[in-house]
């Protein structure tokens, strides 16, 4: 007697949820099937993307962003048509330059009836691409971005395509790139010129972190150098935090390289502090002997002994006009100028 083989059961698929087909909503089941994971670690990935695996992390948000999918609170929000969160991404959150910056954005948005969310980025752009995907998947109002790159990063989703963002500290192309800051470029320029109108012939820009806008002011620092004869090409650079121990660091460096340097220009003031402490142990006199220039003018720079030369930013400022921007983009008000430029000074003090 022969047995009857039994019939190949056919391979399980996750068919499209009650939810999307009754409403043509996208929901988070149609999400997992895309990505090839469950709707749990869809949530998760969403919620605390650190638990789930970076290879399911990309799979889940590039199923997100392919389908649009959209939670259901933020689901509501756009059906009301008045979404009230605003998405910042910013580098540091232990940064008083980016702390202020977000006092800023705080005090604006608390009077226009908008709340906001704040990512940290630390400077790493795979941390940018998930926390953007993850904001989009919440649909914000608007974005208030950090750098150029994590504007090429939302430009490149589709699914932002009809969400604002304003680009801070430095300054877009054009007005239509919305961004407010101030040229990094000119103001390393104007540091280069204020030491040689001093009389320094032997400056060095010493840097770590290397973000782009550190780049550019190392591009207008070199620049001012160039034009008045000076070799742009004594400098230290190191892809490192920056910390106050760092400058100590930088400096000795410098001093090692190049004895006959006389004066630095420090990508930010934590450097310059640190160049100032290893002057003082070794015994060099500043500004005698060393000059030291800082950048963001940091509220200890005017107390230090010296008291350190410095370019001022307009922190607070950058963060307030930047969300007053962003809100008039919402509300589709005029906006006199896309590219605002707020400006710097440099404030010159004992160390040069």
């Amino acid at each position: 007697m022969t047995q009857r083989a039994a019939p190949k059961s056919k391979p399980k698929t996750v068919p499209a949820s009650r939810g999307s087909r009754a409403t043509g909503r996208v929901t988070i089941i149609d999400v997992a099937a895309e990505a090839g994971v469950s709707p749990m670690t869809v949530s998760r990935a969403l919620k605390t993307p650190a638990l789930v695996q970076e290879l399911s992390r990309h799979r889940i948000f590039a199923a997100i962003d392919k389908l649009g999918y959209v939670p259901n609170q933020a689901a509501a929000t756009l059906a009301s048509a008045r979404s009230l969160v605003v998405a910042v991404l910013v580098p540091s959150l232990t940064n008083t330059v980016f702390i202020e910056t977000l006092a800023g954005i705080r005090d604006y948005l608390a009077g226009a009836g908008y709340q906001f969310l704040i990512g940290e980025t630390g400077y790493d752009r795979a941390k940018e691409e998930q926390l953007i995907a993850t904001y989009l998947a919440h649909a914000p109002a608007g974005f208030l971005l950090s750098s150029s790159e994590q504007h090429e990063i939302l430009q490149s989703r589709p699914s932002s395509r009809d969400i604002p963002a304003v680009r801070m500290f430095d300054l877009g192309r054009s007005h239509h790139d919305l961004s407010v800051g101030f040229s990094q470029t000119r103001a390393g320029y104007a540091v280069a010129r204020h030491l040689v109108e001093r009389g320094y012939r032997r400056p060095a820009f010493l840097a770590a972190q290397l973000d782009p806008r550190m780049m550019k002011r190392r591009e207008g620092f070199r620049k001012g150098l160039q034009e008045a004869g000076i070799d742009p090409d004594v400098e230290v650079l190191l892809p490192l935090p920056t910390t106050v121990d760092m400058g100590a660091q930088l400096l000795r460096r410098v001093l090692e390289q190049h004895p006959s340097c006389d004066s630095v220009f420090c990508c930010n003031d934590d450097l310059a502090l640190g160049a100032l402490f290893e002057c003082q142990r070794q015994g060099i006199s500043v500004p005698r002997e060393m000059a030291i220039a800082g950048f963001n003018d940091l509220s200890w720079a005017a107390c230090a002994t010296p008291s350190i030369t410095t370019v001022v930013t307009p922190r607070y400022d950058i963060g307030y006009k930047s969300a007053e921007m962003l809100v008039q983009q919402l509300k589709g008000e005029e906006i006199a100028k896309g590219r605002l430029d707020l400006g710097f000074e440099l404030a010159v003090r004992e160390s040069t």
